[in-house]
C-alpha cells in the first residue's frame, strides 16, 4: 500500500492563453514561492491527463512523461490509454 508521500500527483494539460504547447505539473513538489503560479496556469489551461507516479525511480517516470510532452508538442496524437502504457509501473 502506498502512503500520500509516496507518491507525486500530476497533470498534463494544454495551455490555452499562451503558447498552446502541453506542459505538465507535479503538483504534491509545489514550493510555496511557485505554488500558486503553476496551478493558475494549470487551472488556465485544457486537462489532457492526470494520475499519480510513485516516488520510487519518479525521475524515470518524468523522463518518460517528458518524452510524451515532446510527441504531443510536435503535433502527435496520443490517447490516455497510451500515456497510463507509457508510464506503465510508474504509475501509482
Amino acid at each position: 500500500m502506498l502512503f500520500e508521500s509516496d507518491k507525486v500527483m500530476f497533470e498534463i494539460y494544454k495551455e490555452t492563453e499562451y503558447t498552446g504547447r502541453y506542459r505538465v505539473v507535479y503538483f504534491t513538489e509545489l514550493q510555496d514561492h511557485n505554488k500558486e503560479s503553476e496551478i493558475n496556469h494549470a487551472l488556465a489551461g485544457e486537462h489532457f491527463f492526470d494520475g499519480f507516479i510513485k516516488n520510487f525511480r519518479k525521475d524515470e517516470a518524468k523522463e518518460i512523461i517528458a518524452s510524451l510532452l515532446e510527441r504531443l508538442n510536435n503535433g502527435e496524437p496520443l490517447a490516455a490509454p497510451e500515456i497510463e502504457r507509457a508510464l506503465g509501473e510508474h504509475m501509482a
